[in-house]
């Protein structure tokens, strides 16, 4: 008995000594920083909600969040990681440094169970009456594991809006094969909850990402003439697909999406989480794309129409930026002066409230007023502007076309050798193609099949050939310039083609400054409409959408790609609201006119991803070949390529950086395969997001490292570096029209005609009647500053706007190298703008390529290249 009392004691004593542990365990407690900004600090007519969730704070316990295990699961739960008890937000900490403008930092303190113990996630409830932006979480002292750091980066609305709990992760990245199992189900929850059902009517809290066809830029319901064909899903019209918004059919037409009233042009749905930031909000979009759109159409039309002429000479046009023009009278006018602050009158109709129009000046005439005329700039632009993308390697003489003779007859070059002989410093065309000293800048094919279409509208224009010669020295020297018209009695009869030379002098010389223009009016519109908006904008949403819906936040490849996702869906579905749309600002400004989208989705049909690799696109252009002894396996044949020279250096930044970083995580090309989410992203993206172009050639299989590491290299090259290079130059060389009209109202004058004198007695004035009118430039050029503008609070290639975006080394490691290398490539760049040798990199105009400096200052700087396509 003795011995089984003694027994009982210290059975007795043990189990005590449990408690007390266990009681010891549970008054542990786990320090926490919440940093978070409320939604009134950004919307200051919310004032009813900022004071009721002031009140809540006091009384506290309105903003609670729960550890989520990832080391014990819950049986009773299907497995689901282990929850903590609710700890809640406690006093605003004020000390806490550094804070950005309008964060609120608040303390949290957890009650420590060991039956939870290291959190993998955390569930936040919002009970106030608004949202507000989560920026991150951080624990200290977390038992067995230290410091845990949550990346929230999202909007949090009042939990009775949600139909599941807001579940945040650590930085931690995971493979969903090395998921910790308590974690497995809260990773595939979240997915499923981001796809949404695909029927239910979206409401700016929903985080739902799923597609649609370009089936909302027509307004049948206001006018047939505004109709569209729905773009994606046919043969007919291919197109990538964009974001789901979930709007009502048309009346006029099921199959078209009905739009959003103007003034809420920038309500459009798109996650809530995609939305700009409230300073690009405020910088960009919420008053001035909205003044240059058709808010302010009209006005601009008016005050057009009241003035006696047009730009009479060049002169007028330096008006605009030296001085300004002084506007007519208009009620509406006056009415914004007396109801507008004028600060916001400068920036809604680029006045200084006394009615004086006036732009800032564009870099191409800052240092030299006349410059931007020369032939030697006119090649260089084409090398070093703002569309260094379309120039080719001449391989056949006269220059050949692909369209089909069947239905378009002729279309083969008129230009013949004796018309450049001359020009060839002693070659024959054919060894000058065998010397790679021919250069063409082709428009003719995409244009054609469109052409006859577009000249019923008010433009008239041609589709332009331009053979270029390189010199000795590394400049293009122009040739000759074809232009087409299609033959009048029917396309199956070919082209109308008439040949002209350079020339410097007397009628010649301004009937060659005319040429030049019709060749910069066709690469203008189809920069903007295929280089820029097509190739950078909308061929990356789906992979914004796809990597939302497939890819968890966990996974390596999500936190690789998503910081060059940042804006963009937003910026696309302002664009379709006030841009792209029927009658908006592209199809009243670029020659195309009510085709453009129509033309930029029969061009879309030959888009091939993996060609979209910078060295795939220059091999496959005949500017470069490949040379495993020249510096990134190729050698160009125009050694002065400023766009190719500096891009280069910047996609082999990208690619060691994609390269080092894939193969922390896939050690061997079964780790691809047997990746479901992965596969399940790249799936999705080929069959849905551009699902009108699904599997070779068009699409790399993802089945090793290799073929990872590619497409995200592309991926990341595209959403960067491609679209800098096409996207910030458009002030500082196309905010100067004349240097770039975008469109052109009558053709060529014919001797003989009245139009033909003019061109003879007053030069400049002929032209500029010819090149895009006085309203058409006031608009395009508003919306060009726009574009070309960085935010104050852009994120730059190789930087990152959180620190501890992985709680991985050496990834981060990898990440530094990235950005010391992007820092090099600077230097170089400067040191080559400043040899004199390399005359394609500053040019007569002395603007230096500075378009892939990797990093910039706020404002339109022609420089930097922002992460995302995020304007």
């Amino acid at each position: 008995m003795d011995k089984l009392f003694h027994g009982m004691l210290r059975a007795f004593d043990c189990g005590d000594k449990a408690g007390r542990r266990r009681k010891a365990d549970r008054s542990k407690k786990v320090k926490g920083t919440v940093v978070l900004m409320k939604k009134y600090v950004l919307d200051f007519n919310d004032f009813n909600a900022s004071v009721l969730d002031n009140v809540a704070e006091l009384l506290g316990k309105k903003v609670s969040l729960r550890l989520v295990s990832a080391v014990h699961g819950d049986p009773e739960k299907g497995l689901r990681g282990k929850l903590g008890k609710p700890a809640y937000l406690e006093e605003w900490i004020t000390t806490i440094t550094p804070l950005a403008a309008g964060d609120s930092a608040f303390k949290v303190t957890f009650d420590w169970d060991e039956e939870v113990g290291v959190p993998g996630a955390i569930i936040v409830q919002n009970n106030h009456h608004s949202q507000f932006y989560l920026k991150t979480i951080t624990l200290e002292d977390v038992p067995g594991e230290g410091r845990v750091h949550f990346v929230c980066n999202s909007w949090v609305y009042p939990a009775n809006q949600y139909k599941k709990d807001r579940v945040f992760f650590s930085n931690k990245t995971y493979l969903p094969s090395q998921t910790p199992a308590p974690l497995v189900k809260y990773r595939e929850e979240e997915l499923v909850n981001l796809r949404g059902d695909g029927t239910a009517e979206l409401q700016e809290w929903d985080r739902v990402y799923d597609y649609a066809y370009y089936n909302d830029l027509g307004d049948p319901d206001k006018d047939p003439k505004y109709a569209r064909p729905v773009l994606g899903g046919s043969a007919e019209y291919p197109y990538p697909r964009r974001g789901r918004t979930s709007r009502p059919p048309t009346e006029t037409d099921p199959t078209t999406e009905s739009r959003l009233p103007l003034l809420m042009s920038l309500n459009v749905y798109v996650p809530r989480d995609e939305r700009l930031g409230h300073l690009k909000m405020s910088d960009f979009v919420a008053y001035t794309l909205k003044a240059v759109g058709q808010f302010l159409k009209p006005e601009l039309e008016s005050i057009c129409d009241s003035m006696p002429n047009e730009f009479d000479s060049f002169q007028d046009v330096l008006n605009l930026y030296e001085g300004g023009i002084k506007l007519p009278d208009s009620p509406l006018l006056e009415s914004l002066k007396e109801n507008i602050p004028l600060e916001m009158l400068k920036i809604l109709v680029r006045t200084d409230g006394e009615g004086l129009l006036e732009y800032p000046m564009p870099q191409v005439i800052k240092e030299n007023k006349t410059a931007w005329r020369s032939d030697v700039e006119f090649g260089r632009e084409m090398l070093a502007g703002v569309n260094p993308v379309m120039i080719r390697c001449l391989q056949e003489f006269p220059p050949a076309s692909k369209l089909d003779p069947k239905i378009y007859g002729h279309q083969s070059s008129s230009i013949r050798e004796e018309l450049i002989q001359k020009q060839l410093n002693g070659l024959t065309a054919e060894q000058a193609i065998k010397m790679n000293k021919l250069f063409i800048l082709d428009h003719h094919d995409a244009i054609m099949p469109y052409l006859r279409r577009i000249n019923t509208t008010t433009t008239k224009t041609y589709a332009t050939r331009t053979l270029l010669f390189l010199k000795n020295d590394g400049t293009l020297k122009p040739l000759a310039i074809e232009l087409s018209l299609p033959h009048p009695e029917g396309d199956e009869f070919g082209a109308i083609s008439k040949v002209y030379t350079p020339a410097d002098q007397g009628v010649e010389g301004s009937i060659w400054q005319l040429a030049k223009a019709y060749v910069a009016v066709n690469d203008s519109g189809y920069h903007q409409l295929i280089s820029h908006w097509l190739n950078t904008h909308a061929v990356i949403e789906p992979f914004v959408i796809a990597t939302n819906r497939q890819l968890s936040v966990l996974h390596p490849i999500h936190k690789l790609l998503h910081p060059h996702f940042h804006d963009t869906m937003n910026i696309n579905a302002i664009a379709r609201q006030i841009v792209i749309n029927a009658g908006g600002i592209l199809e009243t400004t670029v020659f195309p006119a009510k085709y453009s989208m129509e033309m930029s989705s029969a061009i879309y049909k030959n888009w091939i991803f993996p060609e979209q690799a910078l060295p795939a696109d220059l091999i496959k252009r005949g500017v470069a070949v490949e040379d495993a002894n020249s510096l990134h396996g190729l050698r160009l044949l125009i050694e002065d390529y400023p766009y190719a020279v500096d891009g280069l250096e910047i996609w082999s930044a990208i690619k060691t950086w994609v390269e080092d970083y894939c193969s922390f995580y896939y050690k061997s090309d079964q780790t691809v395969q047997k990746d479901e989410e992965l596969q399940s992203w790249w799936r999705e993206l080929v069959e849905e997001g551009h699902g009108d172009k699904k599997g070779e050639p068009w699409w790399p299989k993802m089945q090793t490292v290799k073929d990872l590491t590619e497409i995200c290299t592309i991926t990341i090259w595209i959403a960067s570096a491609l679209h800098a290079a096409v996207n910030f130059g458009q002030y500082p060389y196309a905010g100067y029209l004349p240097n770039r009209p975008t469109l052109s109202r009558r053709y060529m004058p014919e001797e003989g005609t009245p139009e033909f004198e003019e061109l003879k007695q007053n030069p400049d004035k002929a032209f500029l009647k010819t090149i895009t009118a006085q309203f058409q430039t006031l608009l395009v050029i508003s919306l060009m500053e726009i574009l070309s503008m960085h935010s104050t609070d852009e994120v730059y290639l190789g930087q990152r706007d959180t620190p501890e975006w992985t709680a991985d080394a050496e990834p981060l490691e990898a990440f530094e190298r990235f950005g010391k290398k992007l820092g090099e490539v600077e230097e170089r760049i400067m040191r080559m703008n400043g040899d004199k040798r390399w005359r394609n990199r500053v040019g007569p105009v002395e603007v230096p390529y500075m378009l892939l400096y990797p990093t910039s200052e706020g404002g339109a700087t022609a420089k930097g290249i922002p992460n995302s396509v995020s304007i």
